[in-house]
């Protein structure tokens, strides 16, 4: 009887478990990157933003998680290294999961917002060098991933910087501020609602078996774009108008129609980061389910189940709830000033490049991505509107996430392989 059928209960078991500890750690330290930035710039409260995260962030990771799980569960190792001995996959994958999760637990107590897609990728490509050797890594695609980390960024920032540049000319150097907000906020909210729905009609909904062709989702997602839009007009009417503030542009007022925008790009973004972030923690997790299930068969496709989707959202959320808050400062107010419309700018760059990023099956780093923002709209201000230090510290925390990962996975392996081997 080989290992993995005499202990095929076992392996799922600790494979859930460590797949729902590494949920939490994408709960507790990188939902912040979907909430920091409303919190940050006061258009919501915490506890608004815990709720609004725990619906949208379990919603994506439910409806639109399937495309980027393939990714982290075939792309990074070739199976052909582990057609002999399949065993070593599940060693792998379970050592994969603890690592990360115990490297995003000592991020999360320091309050340093470090990439869960880092962690992962760092922890799976330490695992395969010390179990299977330099061959077994499929580097077309870590070089693929690690290039995105560098890409996501950047273009994030490019877009934030737009964005909040078409803000200012539109409707801050407008003669009349507060109408002008009122005018054009409606079409940013279009944006949000077109950019989310489209990549949840055409990505998202294929493993729950719905698939409709491209015309028919770029009809809905213009309707639920016009319909938010709708709802943000209808929103925006009880906003009125302030006294000029101390700020060298802006009103009150302008600012509050931005905090109705803010309510919109929050929901956006977490919905764009569990669509992208729960594969780090059920992508393992469903490669050990795949194996065991199969007898062993490494190339055996087998859809993401159901639940194990719902499993990943539930880590996230529990996360989010029990320790999500200390982060959510470090991103939210340390790195520069934020007001609604910055904020605005910020998130909504962010949530389109991680949209796009999900729609194609990249994993990429929302943390990244959101800094990357951040930073564009900071650089809009001067760069003077930046805290270099915090930006350090940031940088640091970056550098050392994926040798931890690694070496924290290498550790692990050879303790399983130990154990049952």
């Amino acid at each position: 009887m080989s290992i993995i059928a005499e202990h095929a209960y076992t392996f799922i078991i600790l494979a859930c478990l460590f797949g729902f500890f590494m949920a939490w750690g994408v709960g507790a330290n990188d939902v912040a990157n979907a909430m920091g930035t409303s919190v940050g710039s006061k258009a919501i409260t915490i506890k608004q933003a815990i709720i609004i995260a725990v619906v949208f962030e379990f919603l994506g990771a439910w409806l639109a998680g399937g495309e980027v799980t393939e990714t982290i569960r075939k792309g990074i190792i070739d199976p052909a290294a582990l057609e002999s001995d399949p065993q070593l996959l599940i060693y792998g994958m379970l050592a994969s999961l603890l690592a990360a999760g115990t490297w995003l637990l000592i991020a999360s107590l320091k309050g340093w917002p470090v990439s869960t897609t880092h962690s992962i990728v760092g922890a799976i490509v330490g695992f395969a060098l010390a179990g299977l050797g330099i061959d077994a890594v499929g580097w077309p695609k870590v070089g693929q991933i690690a290039a995105s980390w560098v890409v996501s960024p950047l273009l994030a920032g490019t877009i934030a910087f737009t964005l909040f540049k078409s803000v200012q000319h539109l409707i801050f150097e407008a003669d009349d501020p507060f109408v002008a907000a009122k005018r054009y906020v409606p079409f940013y909210i279009l944006l949000v609602g077109f950019a989310i729905c489209m990549v949840t009609l055409t990505k998202g909904l294929k493993h729950i078996g719905l698939d409709m062709g491209f015309g028919t989702n770029l009809l809905l997602s213009a309707l639920f774009g016009l319909g938010m839009m709708a709802l943000g007009g209808w929103m925006e009417r009880r906003v009125q108008a302030g006294s000029r503030q101390s700020d060298h542009f802006g009103f009150t007022g302008v600012e509050r129609v931005f905090g109705v925008l803010m309510i919109f790009t929050a929901c956006a973004m977490a919905f764009a980061h569990g669509s992208n972030d729960v594969a780090n923690a059920v992508g393992p997790l469903a490669a050990v389910i795949s194996v065991v299930q199969n007898g062993g068969a490494i190339g055996g496709s087998a859809l993401v189940p159901w639940w194990v989707l719902v499993l990943g959202g539930g880590g996230i959320v529990v996360g989010l709830v029990t320790y999500g808050h200390k982060v959510i400062a470090t991103v939210g107010t340390g790195i520069t000033e934020l007001t609604p419309s910055r904020g605005f700018a910020a998130t909504l760059a962010a949530a389109l490049t991680v949209v796009l990023a999900s729609g194609t099956g990249l994993p990429i780093s929302t943390t990244h991505t959101l800094v990357g923002a951040i930073l564009g709209v900071g650089l809009a201000r001067g760069m003077a509107a930046l805290n270099l230090r915090v930006i350090g510290t940031i940088a640091m925390s970056w550098l050392i996430t994926l040798p931890a990962g690694a070496g924290l996975a290498i550790l692990f392996f050879f303790m399983f392989k130990g154990i049952f081997g």
